[in-house]
């Protein structure tokens, strides 16, 4: 029974932070980021962020789209500097093609840094994507 149901693997979907200058507070910040490399929308997209460590956890944050469309992205959630030393961990579920797709990234414990920067796709800049 367990052996025939096909779970979907996700592709081309990441969430990822970047290091960026906000004009308003004159500094830099970090922001969460959904993105969706993939070559089609993806559909009523949920994602659910928290950050933990042993005893310590923020509150659950929740985040709803109706669409993401493809080669595109969408800003989710600034993350104040308290919350860097956490697990950072984003629970995102969608609909691709009428079947429904789940996956957990996570920020670890402290990589969420400026020395752990690379390129991100579609993006073109540098930030850290989530494992």
């Amino acid at each position: 029974m367990k052996k025939d149901i096909e779970i979907p693997v996700v592709k081309d979907v990441y969430v990822a932070m970047l290091y960026e200058w906000n004009d308003d507070f004159r500094s830099k910040e970090w922001n969460a980021y959904l993105i969706n490399d993939g070559s089609f929308p993806i559909e009523m997209v949920f994602v659910v962020s928290k950050g933990y460590h042993g005893d310590i956890k923020t509150a659950t944050m929740r985040h709803r789209m109706e669409a993401l469309e493809s080669k595109s992205y969408q800003k989710l959630e600034f993350v104040l500097k308290e919350v860097l030393d956490l697990n950072n961990e984003f629970y995102v579920t969608y609909y691709l093609h009428g079947q429904l797709y789940e996956k957990r990234f996570i920020f670890k414990k402290e990589s969420i840094s400026e020395k752990n920067l690379t390129q991100i796709p579609l993006l073109k800049i540098k930030g850290i994507l989530a494992r």
